[in-house]
């Protein structure tokens, strides 16, 4: 059995607001205009396009598909709910109403001073499979819906100057679920494909029978999941043997719960949060909540007009910014989070501490004449110049001459330096007490050239090996016969 609504109710709130953000991450890009050219090239993340797209409708991948592991329940039965969300794309056309009382699509009207734009917006869907045993597979096709809905537009006297028409293309998806057991855990996979029957032409015609944002939310009945990015040691060969595809699984819900399991298109952390001092959605693909909102308010009457007019959510957007407080917009402003920080307890339970302003919590590494490390006044007392730092007994600083050993292999480009000598061009250090050493080789006949644009190579104390200063090797000549 399965149900599709809307919006959908289960229980999982706090969930939803991590997977909504999901949902509509890059649905509408500043400055929230149609005229806008990055707001012409749409969708978003989660497209699920229709398999029989041809190529000339650029139609994305019609399927994806997750991995993730349940302990194996103790006893009694048990199910994991399935919630796939997506949008379903509804066309907004504008038409004009002609002197013989039929309609012509336009672009947009103005109403009384008011504009309204035709436009491609969405509606949020929801389909649930209450519960997937994990003893038999679960192979589930469902439609949603098309329709066609038009509303009046009026002047201020009453009169008819035209209308908005809403459709929207009917969607088939079908959702497939089994279970392999793996030393003890419970291998779930659950994939999701658009099946829709009929050949996309063109572009416009794929994202139409698209799901866009799609995302799933499972919810364990009798057993728990185990995260696959921090894995019991017991756990770590079947979290390794998990495969996803173009969805990926993290913990979802309160710090602690593991109940449920969000699989976004995105990578994501464990129990996600959205930040407490967000007062709303963006849409901006991770775009800073304060410049944005600073950008918001910089733009003039006409273009808050244009965005207005543009969807619904745009039109959310303009007035929270106009109406945010000077209060409101400093929420926004210079909060470092400890992510190690402990929990606190709540009679509810467990709850993530507030964030707490951390600029003062630990002191800097290095002496900064007692400015904060972070004010931009501490650089005062940084000088690469000078700076220097002792390896093997052996005062290391500007000019030295070492030999490069690599050990800690960030990089492939690391093992063509091994046994090469380097001259030191700075010795840095980093506000969590790192020590780094940049570097040209002796032998790079384009040294000259990377200390004049400051491209250096940078590699820990320990990987070093000082010379002595004196007796540099001989730099080799290309030979000229």
């Amino acid at each position: 059995m399965s149900t599709v609504s809307p919006t959908g109710s289960t229980g999982l709130d706090q969930v939803r607001a991590i997977a909504d953000a999901v949902l509509y991450e890059g649905y509408l890009l500043y400055p929230y205009r149609a005229s806008s050219h990055k707001n012409q090239s749409r969708w978003q993340f989660g497209v699920l396009g229709p398999p029989s797209a041809t190529p000339a409708s650029f139609g994305e991948e019609p399927g994806m598909a997750m991995q993730c592991l349940l302990k194996a329940p103790a006893a009694g039965p048990a199910a994991v709910s399935v919630h796939l969300r997506f949008l379903q794309l509804q066309v907004r056309e504008v038409q004009r109403r002609n002197a013989d009382g039929g309609h012509t699509a336009t672009d947009g009207l103005s109403v009384d001073g008011v504009s309204v734009l035709s436009w491609d917006e969405a509606v949020e869907r929801e389909i649930v499979l209450p519960a997937v045993s994990l003893e038999e597979p679960a192979d589930e096709l469902r439609t949603v819906p098309g329709g066609e809905d038009v509303e009046a537009l009026t002047d201020a006297s009453g009169a008819a100057v035209g209308r908005i028409v809403r459709r929207r293309e009917p969607l088939t998806v079908r959702i497939r679920a089994h279970t392999t057991v793996d030393h003890g855990f419970v291998r779930l996979s659950v994939s999701v494909a658009n099946e829709h029957p009929g050949t996309a032409a063109d572009k416009n015609a794929a994202i139409r029978v698209s799901l866009i944002g799609s995302h799933l939310l499972l919810r364990a009945h009798g057993t728990e999941f185990a995260s696959l990015l921090e894995p019991a040691d017991e756990a770590v060969g079947p979290a390794g043997r998990c495969r996803q595809h173009r969805c990926w699984p993290v913990l979802a819900g309160a710090k602690g719960s593991t109940d449920v399991v969000l699989g976004a298109p995105i990578i994501l952390y464990d129990h996600p949060e959205v930040a407490e001092q967000s007062p709303g959605a963006l849409f901006d693909s991770t775009e800073i909540d304060e410049i944005l909102t600073l950008r918001v308010m910089t733009m003039t009457e006409s273009e808050k007009a244009e965005a207005r007019a543009t969807d619904p959510r745009a039109r959310e957007i303009i007035d929270r910014c106009d109406g945010m407080s000077a209060a409101e917009l400093q929420q926004l402003h210079g909060l470092l989070r400890d992510p190690h920080a402990p929990e606190a307890l709540t009679v509810d339970g467990p709850r993530v501490s507030p964030a707490a302003d951390l600029r003062d919590a630990e002191p800097a590494c290095f002496d900064t004449g007692g400015a904060p490390w972070w004010d931009p006044a501490a650089d005062a007392a940084v000088n690469p110049e000078s700076d220097a730092v002792v390896i093997d007994g052996v005062t290391v600083t500007k000019g030295s001459l070492v030999r490069v050993h690599p050990s800690r292999r960030a990089d492939a480009q690391d093992l063509f330096f091994a046994g090469q000598v380097a001259r030191v061009t700075a010795v840095l250090s980093d506000v969590d007490g790192e020590t780094h050493v940049a570097l040209v080789l002796v032998d790079d006949p384009a040294s000259d050239m990377h200390d004049w644009y400051g491209r250096y190579f940078y590699f820990a104390p320990d990987e070093l090996e000082p010379l002595p200063v004196e007796s540099p090797p001989e730099h080799r000549e290309e030979s000229t016969s």
